[in-house]
């Protein structure tokens, strides 16, 4: 599908925000920010003028007055509804920054990675945004490269990072990291770890070392778990046996901490504060878990992703997936170097490691050189019925 949206007007609070940084989409992000006359936190007024996207075309014309940019996700199949929730997302961020000079268009990666970017590539795109799974970005990049096309991807596998190939997803090692050094800042030094077997507890186990290490703590035991009651109940009765910890890193989703709180209560210490992830971002059932109370978890913040997923839904009729602000994301940033950058030249992808970073849905972000993105992370607390901001994310880099 081809969308195209009108000119873009920068917003005049632009010269009051942080010299440091190179804001992205600033007009877009000032409009969720709370620019209309609602409040703040409510849900902003759909555009009734926005044009209507055009409809699908077999084939691109001929166009030298636009920005050709592909779109890589999955519209059909198991993962249909996150794709089409990240292609509403990048259509509604066109529309909000007034982006004339840019042409995207979308390619469905569940019919093929590799033939939607030989497609892409064949249509002229300079650049990719996506695609979503880790195994397509390799695929992507296979056909991309070659052709000099970088890409933005919306995988957190930083292993697929690197040469032209920058991963916007949210990296885990970046909250474990924030919310191991936010523990220590509040005097714990005593670490220990409940995480799943398999890949990703395997690298949630080396960032804990890894930051623990940093922060001049110490690891006292890490145990693994198969995700069932009994395997769980058993790692942490071996939590118990290695000695006495002062926080507990439990490396799962909400659903997965919310079976295990308790059993940590019992088996290993019912004072050992629990830490989480940012994959507990979009577990809103854990305010509710009573053995959760307390516990700590690093994420992006919600600040201006809950006025945008007001507003999707009143355009949509349907929730977002939480996901889909990095499609709204990637537009902003794009966008921002679409300025600059002419038609029929090559995307300039060394704007994309501005160590300034750029402002987004969810907050500060940068791409370091190797094509990882870094994130401005805030501490949320449980507490009885919601999640408080208890260390808000930096401003800037």
């Amino acid at each position: 599908m081809t969308v195209m949206a009108d000119k873009m007007h920068l917003g005049q609070d632009q010269s009051r925000r942080r010299g440091i940084l190179k804001w992205a989409g600033l007009s877009a992000v000032a409009m969720l920010a709370g620019c209309s006359t609602v409040v703040p936190r409510g849900a902003e007024p759909v555009r009734t003028d926005a044009p209507t996207p055009p409809p699908v075309t077999a084939g691109l014309p001929e166009d030298q007055k636009h920005h050709r940019i592909a779109l890589l996700v999955p519209l059909t199949g198991k993962n249909a509804g996150v794709g089409q929730s990240l292609a509403n997302a990048t259509t509604m961020a066109l529309l909000d920054t007034r982006a004339e000079n840019i042409r995207m268009t979308s390619y469905d990666t569940a019919k093929g990675a590799a033939a939607a970017a030989r497609n892409a590539i064949r249509d002229g795109n300079k650049l990719i945004i996506g695609p979503l799974l880790s195994d397509n970005v390799v695929a992507t990049a296979n056909i991309a490269r070659p052709a000099g096309v970088p890409i933005l991807s919306f995988s957190n596998d930083s292993g697929a990072a690197g040469n032209n190939v920058f991963i916007l997803g949210h990296i885990p090692a970046q909250s474990i990291n924030r919310v191991v050094t936010y523990a220590k800042s509040k005097g714990m030094k005593r670490f220990a770890a409940l995480v799943p077997n398999g890949v990703y507890g395997q690298r949630a186990s080396s960032s804990l070392l890894r930051s623990v290490k940093d922060a001049g703590g110490t690891v006292v035991s890490i145990q693994t778990f198969n995700r069932d009651s009994q395997s769980i109940e058993a790692a942490t009765k071996k939590l118990a046996d290695n000695g006495d910890f002062e926080a507990v890193l439990l490396a799962d989703n909400g659903n997965m901490a919310i079976k295990a709180a308790p059993y940590i209560r019992k088996n290993a210490s019912g004072t050992a504060k629990i830490l989480g992830t940012d994959l507990w971002n979009t577990s809103s059932n854990l305010a509710g878990a009573p053995a959760m109370r307390g516990a700590w978890f690093a994420s992006v913040s919600d600040a201006l992703y809950k006025q945008y997923a007001d507003k999707y839904r009143s355009r949509y009729g349907k929730a977002p997936f939480r996901l889909s602000s990095l499609g709204y994301d990637s537009v902003l940033l794009t966008v921002k170097v679409a300025r600059n950058w002419k038609v029929g030249d090559p995307f300039p992808i060394n704007q994309l490691t501005d160590k300034g970073g750029f402002i987004g849905l969810d907050g500060v972000f940068r791409f370091k050189p190797d094509g990882v993105s870094e994130r401005a992370l805030e501490v949320q607390e449980i507490r009885n019925g919601s999640f408080t901001v208890v260390d808000p994310a930096p401003r800037g880099f």
